[in-house]
């Protein structure tokens, strides 16, 4: 329990941290007023003042918040604060960077995130395997066997599976030269002591724990791949050229040095953003369910399942709930940042802002659409874990 309360603060207040210290930064950068930069929301538990900024912790761990000099028009300045650092009387463009800098300030976490990883750890690959078959599939006809391992199609070397997929999408069905290596298991005999033994070749045998010699051959096999319907990871069917093979869902380790681990980090970072931004997309157009939305108790869970675990899996996860953090933030919520921007970007656009009184009853709407998700996260988290305890049943 200790472990777990501990990762949830250091994860969740690390993300809000970096989210509120892009608006700080580039406000400051810009010379604009910041009076209060807190952790949490409600009364201050914890409080200093450095020049004219007050650094508060606060009660409610669940957000943070950088209260900016004049961020409205009528505001009073707070006293020791001038008319030239409030935030209201900046350009439009000015105003949009320091509302973008939160959410992009998580995705470049994430990137740093994925950038330790890469380097402490290496990047996953999974390998191009055989777990198993489709009976009767395109593969199976051919004699491709659980066990093997794709070498090349067509000539052309495959590394991992994603090599292997690309590649059977491009044959357009048709027929490709698969090469496998496929491999045998021989019980071996023990000379006697006395004899000589010519060595064995070390790319073709190797010598297993219970004394029997592994053996690969190479072989190879004329697949033609066939039209099919296979799901998505968000359970949509599509049409897509495939053979029939499974996956063992063995994975290699690629070691990066410190600057190839930033290229691969930030690869890693790309496809986390892409799959993130798809989600959201699937989630709107009804294709994902709303009660496969989580909050905050899930993210908890998933938090302390991973500090047990191991500290890639919570790295990994962290820079996941960052992504997620920052592209939340930039819909086009009115309480969210992605609603400042809308509005910043009209100003820039019509050359006027957006009604005051328009402005008023979006925020009352966003809010409301905010507060309505929340709880519906909540419910979700709070159902998941009755199902899990039985309570309605088997829980199954």
């Amino acid at each position: 329990m200790l472990t777990t309360i501990i990762a949830v603060t250091l994860v969740l207040g690390g993300l809000i941290f970096f989210h509120e210290l892009g608006h700080f930064a580039v406000a400051r950068g810009f010379g604009m007023g910041v009076s209060t930069f807190s952790l949490g929301f409600g009364p201050k538990i914890l409080k200093r003042k450095w020049g004219k900024t007050e650094y508060a912790l606060s009660l409610i761990p669940l957000g943070g918040y950088v209260a900016l000099v004049g961020e409205q028009d009528d505001s009073e300045l707070p006293e020791g604060f001038t008319r030239e650092e409030s935030f209201s009387l900046r350009p439009a463009w000015q105003r949009l960077l320091v509302v973008a800098a939160g959410p992009v300030a998580n995705m470049l976490l994430a990137w740093l995130l994925c950038w330790i990883l890469a380097f402490g750890w290496g990047t996953p690959q999974l390998l191009p395997q055989v777990g198993g078959l489709v009976e009767d599939g395109p593969a199976a006809r051919a004699g491709v066997e659980a066990g093997d391992t794709i070498v090349s199609i067509n000539g052309q070397p495959i590394v991992d599976w994603e090599d292997m997929t690309r590649a059977i999408a491009a044959s357009d069905g048709q027929a490709m030269l698969v090469e496998l290596k496929r491999p045998h298991k021989v019980e071996s005999v023990a000379p006697p002591a006395d004899e000589d033994i010519a060595p064995q070749d070390s790319h073709d045998r190797t010598t297993a724990s219970d004394g029997a010699t592994a053996a690969t051959s190479l072989l190879t096999v004329e697949i033609k791949p066939e039209m099919a319907v296979r799901k998505t990871i968000f359970g949509e069917d599509e049409k897509a050229w495939l053979v029939g093979i499974r996956n063992t869902g063995a994975v290699r380790l690629v070691e990066h040095g410190f600057w190839g681990a930033a290229v691969a980090g930030a690869g890693q970072t790309s496809n986390m953003l892409a799959l993130t931004w798809k989600s959201f997309v699937k989630l709107v157009e009804r294709v994902v369910p709303l009660d496969q939305v989580g909050g905050p108790i899930m993210i908890m869970q998933m938090v302390g399942k991973q500090a047990h675990e191991g500290m890639a899996g919570l790295l990994a996860l962290a820079a996941l709930i960052s992504i997620n953090l920052g592209v939340l933030n930039l819909l086009p919520i009115p309480v969210l940042d992605g609603g400042q921007i809308v509005f910043c970007l009209w100003e820039m656009i019509f050359r006027r802002p957006v009604n005051a009184r328009v402005q008023d009853y979006a925020m009352r709407a966003g809010l409301a659409l905010l507060v309505t998700l929340m709880l519906l996260a909540t419910y979700n988290d709070i159902w998941r874990i009755v199902k899990g305890a039985g309570w309605f049943g088997s829980g199954s």
